[in-house]
């Protein structure tokens, strides 16, 4: 039986835009379920990770999921305390990206900015000056930078020096089964567990390690190439 002229239309666009249309699916199902990279919209992570980077987020670090969905088909292994994830915010449903401080178990408080994990004190030192100098000499100014030690893990933090406060205090709380508590590294500008609350495991899509690429927002979009390919501690 011979085509129509509409089926022999959608035939023969098939036959020229199948290879890029195979191709979209593919990068679709990659990035949905294998990784990603993400633009950082925020300075919620400063000076980990600044405005206009773009993180690579690795979506198999955990477990897999079904692509374009948070139901899981295999669990090998859960966030560790230190590393940084991404997640779907139970507030809004946003996509977020914040630093996992307290495991399932875990008590935690924050004390005028100083963190404590299960009656343990979290150390902080000297933070490299090539860190800071990322930052506009305004940020430098207005905030106090360390380097926060949590069972010898070691990341960036800046905070507002200030009185305790309910926003720099919190705690003690114990952070139930199944669920994690998340900080920013810039302390006092994170809508974290302290806005949003405990993070479900389910929610959590993945861990970010690499930035990729960075281009500065407020130079004309120049590219950060110091920061290409730039692993995240």
């Amino acid at each position: 039986m011979r085509m129509t002229k509409p089926e022999s239309k959608l035939k023969l666009l098939w036959l020229e835009w199948r290879g890029l249309l195979i191709f979209l699916v593919v990068m679709l199902l990659f990035r949905s379920a294998i990784a990603d990279w993400n633009q950082v919209p925020t300075g919620s992570m400063k000076p980990t990770i600044l405005i206009g980077d773009r993180v690579i987020v690795n979506k198999l670090a955990y477990d897999l999921k079904f692509p374009f969905t948070t139901w899981h088909l295999a669990k090998w292994d859960n966030p560790k305390r230190g590393e940084i994830v991404t997640f779907y915010s139970p507030r809004d449903e946003k996509l977020l990206i914040k630093r996992v401080i307290g495991i399932p178990g875990d008590v935690v408080s924050l004390r005028n900015n100083q963190l404590f994990i299960n009656n343990i004190a979290s150390e902080y030192s000297e933070l490299a000056p090539s860190i800071i100098e990322q930052l506009d000499t305004i940020q430098q100014q207005e905030h106090a930078f360390y380097t926060e030690t949590i069972d010898d893990i070691k990341h960036p933090v800046m905070l507002v020096p200030s009185e305790p406060n309910q926003y720099n205090s919190f705690g003690p709380v114990k952070v139930p089964d199944d669920h994690y508590l998340v900080l920013g590294d810039n302390r006092d500008h994170s809508g974290d567990s302290r806005i949003i609350g405990f993070i479900e495991r389910d929610r959590i899509t993945g861990r970010a390690h690499t930035v990729a690429f960075s281009v500065d927002y407020e130079d004309h979009y120049l590219p950060r190439f110091d920061r290409f390919i730039k692993a995240l501690p």
